[in-house]
């Protein structure tokens, strides 16, 4: 079992199960959805979602006309799992989890579709904290 919440405690879960995957997604609809190079989700065709505070508070967006749903805190916006009932998978964002998790990323997609600034950031200058 693995637990995860929103940014304001607001909203409580838990996964029972397995993630069969973890994909790092770089199209366009997921860089607007996180602001950043892409999104990084963990996919499970058996797991299961509990929520156990706050269910009340998750809201889901889904584009029109298309399968790209996100669900998120109505408070603080954070991203939250969800349930994609067309192809039977559970999508939990791997920042909303407070466990930590075994699985590794196992690919980027979408890469076709990368911000052109995400490339070579290996090679950036990492500080501990906020630089000043």
């Amino acid at each position: 079992m693995t637990q995860g919440s929103c940014q304001c405690g607001a909203v409580r879960f838990r996964v029972d199960g397995a993630f069969d995957s973890f994909f790092l997604c770089h199209c366009g609809r997921c860089r607007k959805d996180t602001g950043s190079a892409h999104r990084a989700n963990l996919f499970s065709s058996s797991a299961k979602l509990e929520w156990l505070a706050g269910e009340e508070q998750v809201r889901t967006y889904r584009v029109p006309d298309t399968r790209h749903e996100k669900s998120f805190c109505a408070t603080c916006g954070a991203a939250l799992p969800r349930v994609q009932e067309e192809v039977g998978m559970l999508v939990v964002p791997a920042g909303s989890l407070d466990d930590p998790i075994e699985i590794r990323p196992n690919a980027h997609i979408f890469v076709a579709d990368r911000a052109d600034w995400d490339e070579g950031l290996e090679a950036l200058p990492r500080f501990e904290t906020f630089p000043g």
